[in-house]
């Protein structure tokens, strides 16, 4: 049970750091350097982005993490019962189901499809304006919190296993 234990909280890891990775070189780079696209740029890019990112390697790691955090949550209690490792896990677990899975899943995901039914072909330049600015704020801001989510799930995961006799 226990390299079980050891073995899935190394997995659980590097997913969370994968998906936290993901966010943070976007807030880097891509998000400024979409920012400096015209409107009908901006807006084919995130089309094109939002399509993209739709794989299996994407899916494993966001959707792993949200698996995987509760199980050694699980595994903890388990193999060890109520200890500040159990803790930090149980806290990074809700922080990324809420901060980093509900956020994208309810604010993010809903943005993402809107856009992708946007005709850019048909629209005049004010519309692809208007669509724009009604999709990059709100989509920044939620990517903004879904970013510090993550990096706060990494933290207490890494302080845990840090902590962790």
């Amino acid at each position: 049970m226990v390299i079980i234990f050891k073995i899935s909280l190394l997995i659980t890891a590097l997913l969370v750091a994968l998906i936290c990775g993901l966010f943070y070189a976007y807030s880097c780079s891509v998000n400024v350097g979409l920012g400096r696209l015209s409107d009908t740029g901006y807006v084919k890019a995130m089309q094109a982005i939002n399509r993209a990112i739709l794989n299996p390697w994407f899916f494993a790691s966001f959707m792993g993490s949200l698996v995987m955090m509760p199980l050694c949550t699980w595994l903890s209690y388990k193999s060890g019962g109520v200890t500040p490792l159990f803790y930090f896990l149980l806290s990074a677990s809700i922080i990324y189901a809420i901060g980093v899975f509900g956020v994208t899943a309810f604010g993010n995901v809903p943005l993402n499809e809107s856009l992708d039914k946007f005709e850019t072909a048909t629209a005049t330049l004010q519309e692809i304006k208007a669509r724009r600015m009604a999709f990059e704020i709100p989509w920044n801001r939620f990517h903004f919190i879904r970013t510090l989510a993550n990096i706060l799930a990494l933290l207490l995961l890494l302080l845990g296993l840090i902590g962790n006799k």
